[in-house]
């Protein structure tokens, strides 16, 4: 499903190489922050910093014994170092290493999404410029309402992806934190300085208070926010979905040569990858669920968040990846067919003028139940006959004591909906300065 070329630096990130490399780093500083504190000897954190190596085929055998994964990397660093190793990870819980090593790599994962979430924000701007006067339905409960643009369907998603930019900036924030506190986070083993030397070399913040393990509310939140912008996508490609319907045939997935839609069906061009985001949308959401089931943990700690977190992080930020990649996509090469928009908009015979000719019968002093009447009778007549609404509206006489026919005519305009597009618009920072 999810293509071999695309991901390969999420793909890096979530690796055994990359996870244990991030393990290595953290016991170097450690040792390097205890010589600055004058606890082991600084030969032995230079002898460390130059020697320590790690092997991950050799972790895995090691691991197969100790069945502790901690403990048979150390074993594995431990052959390269040589005595020195004894001062590798001293007064150090696993959790201080596993924990503020996962922090790194979320982050690197969350920067990531930050860069994909940028990009399409990006296309999403040249899309909706591109198509600011592209007249078409809106629709409200999937009924054609008043008219809109193409291009402010665009200009709503891309205020969106701006809204999960900044979700990501908080939610990376709040698990930019590192936690080198030993066994229950009282530093009875471990001066605060060691994890105060190795945060700020990572880039992270010391947790304020921790036990065994940084607290699960961070990740959960972290998982919550992936979760919303895979809603978010989810919507977007929804509405791709329903405007590629063969009855509406508005927009459509880009269909390459060579490529099949059906089995049985030559003639199928289905919303393939916008079906997909939409069953992806709900794997993070599912995995969202399980952040939050792990917020609770007994006393200081237990390991039932563990083995369910080395699942669901890496999946959701791989498939947050993958969607972001491949709707950017979708969106970039998107099918138009302004001609069908337009042909769709006048299926009604003028109805989406309704409540134009509403306003307009209360500015000349009806009140507005009667002018709702008389708009609703005849809108009523050209659901049920088809005979535009226009012509209704001229053959009725209460509406001809009001509206000229000149002034009936002027109220059919279809620049009427569209006069104050160029203000929203200006919202936004770069559309403004074109």
């Amino acid at each position: 499903m999810i293509d071999r070329y695309t991901l390969p630096e999420m793909k890096r990130i979530w690796s055994d190489e990359n996870r244990f490399a991030k393990w290595l780093e953290i016991e170097i500083l450690a040792a390097e922050a205890m010589a600055e504190l004058g606890r082991i000897p600084a030969e032995a954190a230079r002898v460390i910093r130059e020697r320590a190596r790690f092997d991950v085929g050799r972790i895995l055998e090691i691991e197969k014994t100790t069945r502790h994964d901690v403990i048979a990397f150390l074993t594995c660093v431990a052959e390269s170092v040589g005595d020195e190793a004894r001062y590798l990870h001293l007064g150090l819980t696993s959790s201080d290493v596993v924990d503020t090593a996962l922090a790194v790599r979320m982050r690197e994962a969350g920067l990531l999404i930050v860069e994909r979430l940028r990009k399409l924000y990006e296309v999403l701007l040249r899309q909706a410029k591109t198509h600011k006067d592209t007249l078409m339905p809106g629709r409200t409960h999937g009924v054609h309402a008043e008219p809109t643009t193409l291009g402010l369907k665009f200009l709503l998603w891309a205020a969106e992806i701006e809204r999960a930019l900044e979700r990501m900036d908080r939610a990376l924030e709040e698990i930019s934190v590192g936690k080198l506190a030993g066994a229950v986070g009282t530093y009875s083993t471990v001066e605060p300085f060691v994890e105060e030397y190795v945060c700020f070399r990572l880039g992270l913040t010391p947790e304020k208070v921790a036990t065994q393990v940084v607290q699960r509310d961070r990740h959960a939140s972290f998982l919550a926010t992936l979760a919303v912008i895979g809603s978010s996508l989810e919507k977007f490609a929804v509405e791709i979905r329903n405007l590629q319907r063969t009855d509406l045939r508005e927009v459509e997935e880009p269909f390459r040569a060579g490529q099949k839609g059906s089995s049985a069906m030559p003639h199928k061009r289905n919303p393939i990858v916008c079906e997909r985001i939409s069953g992806l949308a709900r794997l993070l959401r599912a995995n969202a669920i399980v952040g939050l089931e792990n917020v609770a943990l007994w006393h200081e700690r237990d390991i039932s968040h563990s083995s369910v977190e080395r699942v669901v992080i890496p999946d959701s930020t791989t498939v947050l990846d993958y969607m972001l990649y491949r709707f950017t996509e979708v969106v970039d090469n998107l099918l138009v067919y302004p001609e069908n928009m337009r042909r769709n908009l006048e299926r009604t015979h003028g109805l989406v003028f309704s409540q134009r000719v509403l306003l307009a019968l209360v500015e000349k002093g009806l009140s507005r139940e009667r002018a709702y009447e008389l708009v609703q009778r005849n809108a009523m007549r050209c659901w049920e006959t088809g005979i535009p609404f226009r012509e209704l509206l001229r053959g009725d006489q209460a509406v001809r004591e009001v509206l000229s026919a000149r002034e009936l005519d002027a109220l059919f305009d279809y620049g009427y909906f569209t006069r104050r597009i160029d203000q929203i618009y200006r919202r936004f920072d770069r559309l403004a300065a074109d």
